[in-house]
C-alpha cells in the first residue's frame, strides 16, 4: 500500500487512524471555522490526526434551485482562512475540470465525488495537479473497478490516492456497505476512507426531510469499517443537522453525537494497528 502525505499526516497501513470531517456544504465562514475549531479540539483530545472537509460547491443536487454552496472562489477563500486560523489541511471535491487549478492552490487534498469517480478528463486534470487525490467509489462500482481510476491517476504520476467507500446500490434508494470493499481497495494499492454518512443516506426524499436519512446508524457502520481496518474516517457534522442546508437528514450533530462516536471508534481504532491488521 502506497502512504499518503497530507502535509505532516501520513495515512496507509500502520499509521494512526486519520479522521476527515465536516459539513457537507460550507454555509457562512463562522459556521464553518467554529466546526472545524470544533473538530480540531476533539481529534487532539484523542491523539487524531485531522482533516477538514467542506464542499464549496454540491452540483449533484435533486432540485435545481437547492443550495448549492457559497461557489468556487467564496468556497475557496473561506477553507485557505479555515487552514489558516485552524491549523489543519483542508478538503473539498471539485466537479469540473475548470476548477481544479484554482482548487489546487487552496486545498490539500482534492476529492473527486463518486458519481464522476469514471469522468476520466477530470480524473486526469486533478492527478495532473499533484495534491494528493480522494476518489470516492461510485454507487454502481464494485470495489476491484476502481483500479480504473486508479490507474488513470497512475499514468500522470500521481501516487498518492485515497480510496473511499460510501456504499453501493442494490435496489432502489437505499446504498449497503460491504466491508469486503476495505481490502479489495486497499489491494489496489490505496489507504481506503470510510464514509458512513453518505451510506445513511435515502434516496429519493428530500435531505432535509427527516426520513431522507438513518443517522441513527452512522454509529455502528463507522465502527464496522473502523474493525474491518479502515486507514481513514470520513463523517459529516454540523451544529444542527436539521438545520443544515445540505444533508440535512444523514450528518451527526457535532456538540453530542460527534464525541460520543470518536469514543467509540478509537480503541478500536488502537486494537486493530495492535495487531497489525492496519
Amino acid at each position: 500500500m502506497n502512504d499518503v502525505k497530507v502535509r505532516d499526516i501520513v495515512i496507509g497501513h500502520g499509521h494512526p487512524l486519520v479522521l476527515i470531517a465536516g459539513p457537507c456544504v460550507l454555509e457562512s465562514l463562522d459556521e464553518a471555522l467554529f466546526i472545524a475549531e470544533t473538530l480540531q479540539h476533539e481529534a487532539d483530545r484523542r491523539g487524531l490526526p485531522f482533516i477538514f472537509k467542506g464542499s464549496f460547491e454540491k452540483d449533484n443536487r435533486g432540485v435545481a434551485d437547492s443550495y448549492v454552496g457559497p461557489g468556487l472562489h467564496g468556497g475557496l477563500a473561506m477553507l485557505a482562512k479555515i487552514r489558516e486560523k485552524i491549523g489543519c489541511p483542508v478538503l473539498s471535491d471539485v466537479h469540473r475540470e475548470t476548477d481544479v487549478d484554482a482548487a489546487a492552490q487552496a486545498l490539500d487534498v482534492l476529492q473527486i465525488p463518486a458519481y464522476l469517480c469514471q469522468q476520466t478528463s477530470l480524473v486526469l486534470k486533478v492527478g495532473q495537479a499533484g495534491k494528493p487525490v480522494n476518489v470516492k467509489k461510485g454507487q454502481f462500482l464494485a470495489p476491484e473497478d476502481m483500479k480504473s481510476a486508479v490507474s488513470k491517476l497512475h499514468s500522470v504520476g500521481n501516487k498518492q490516492v485515497l480510496l473511499t467507500e460510501r456504499g453501493a446500490c442494490f435496489g432502489y434508494h437505499r446504498l449497503v456497505s460491504d466491508l469486503r470493499c476495505v481490502p479489495l481497495m486497499q489491494a489496489l494499492g490505496c489507504p481506503v476512507v470510510y464514509d458512513p454518512t453518505h451510506i445513511v443516506r435515502i434516496y429519493g426524499k428530500s435531505s432535509a426531510d427527516p426520513e431522507g436519512g438513518e443517522p441513527e446508524f452512522v454509529s455502528v457502520l463507522a465502527r464496522a469499517g473502523v474493525a474491518a481496518g479502515v486507514n481513514a474516517l470520513f463523517l459529516e457534522t454540523h451544529p444542527t443537522p436539521f438545520g443544515a442546508a445540505c444533508d440535512a437528514a444523514s450528518m451527526i450533530r457535532l456538540g453530542d453525537e460527534l464525541p460520543a462516536l470518536l469514543d467509540q471508534i478509537v480503541p478500536l481504532a488502537r486494537a486493530v494497528r495492535e495487531s497489525g491488521l492496519a
